[in-house]
């Protein structure tokens, strides 16, 4: 499957990598790709510049944003969430318009440190305004609910643990749902949340996860929901 990755950052990387390693035909979509290459400096958390990390991950291409999505029959948006319409116009409503487009994006302000807040809540999620903003493109919010390592490798987590997905397309969340299972996700760990309005309380948990890493000390946890007998 032809997939792009919209974002340079550990998320995007980390998508990126392991759907290469899982014999799709990965891209990588940033705004300008000389200037990702340029970079010389790692990020906040250690990790290298883009071009390091390209060096070991040379079939993975890093396009324009415009030319990752007319590439791709799959949209995955890694982007950073306070700047995903952004990234999301410059790829393209034409790029975008009939394709599967997973929106794995958290609205967070940092701008004050850890914990960040949540820049939409309660009644709008950012799922559903790209949905507004691409009517023609198939969104299904899904794996933000969790750190990305345990997104690609949920047996990182042991025991029964779930992933959501919400959007308004079936055909489109069972493409989503395939790649969750190429990932190691079984089909009853995933729960579908109906439409994309469902958004809401996935990105809405945010608040509570974060509070739990500082608990735990770790962002290798994840939820289980457990149903009555």
């Amino acid at each position: 499957m032809k997939i792009a990755v919209l974002g340079t950052g550990m998320v995007g990387r980390g998508l990126a990598a392991r759907l290469a390693g899982l014999g799709h035909d990965v891209v990588v979509g940033t705004r300008d790709p000389a200037q990702t290459l340029a970079r010389t400096e790692s990020d906040a958390l250690g990790n290298p510049p883009y071009a390091v990390w390209q060096e070991s991950h040379q079939e993975i291409r890093l396009l324009a944003f415009p030319e990752a999505g007319e590439h791709a029959e799959v949209v995955l948006n890694a982007t950073r969430g306070a700047l995903a319409l952004e990234a999301l116009d410059a790829v393209g409503a034409g790029n975008l318009a009939g394709k599967v487009l997973a929106d794995l994006a958290i609205p967070l302000d940092l701008s004050s440190g850890m914990p960040p807040k949540v820049l939409v809540a309660a009644d709008d999620s950012l799922g559903e305004r790209i949905q507004r903003a691409f009517p023609d493109a198939r969104v299904v919010k899904t794996l933000n609910t969790m750190f990305f390592h345990v997104m690609i490798h949920p047996t990182r987590v042991p025991g029964d643990h779930v992933v959501f997905v919400a959007g308004e397309d079936d055909d489109a969340k069972a493409t989503v749902g395939e790649l969750l299972h190429q990932f190691g996700w079984p089909a009853e760990s995933v729960i579908d949340l109906g439409g994309i309005r469902g958004a809401r309380g996935t990105e809405g948990y945010m608040q509570l996860y974060f509070a739990l890493q500082r608990a735990l000390g770790t962002f290798d946890f994840n939820i289980d929901v457990v149903r009555a007998k």
